[in-house]
């Protein structure tokens, strides 16, 4: 029996990218943004929307907000 992994949704790719492009850890993006790391992996894989981080995580990755509200 096959367990079927979880993919990245493209907005959590794009954060994912840009943490590495910033030298910066999931950790302390969700510290940055006032959340938890495991409420934060959950809006990456499209568990949770986010709706309340959106700006804050566009702002702490400097990101375009409304580029990151049409992919979440």
């Amino acid at each position: 029996m096959q367990r079927n992994k979880r993919q990245l949704t493209a907005f959590g790719v794009l954060v994912k990218k840009t943490l590495i492009e910033k030298g910066m850890t999931q950790v302390q993006l969700a510290q940055e943004v006032g959340t938890s790391n495991k409420y934060l992996n959950l809006i990456l894989y499209g568990d949770r929307s986010g709706d309340k981080y959106l700006h804050h995580i566009a702002r702490v990755l400097d990101l375009d907000p409304e580029v990151l509200k049409k992919i979440a």
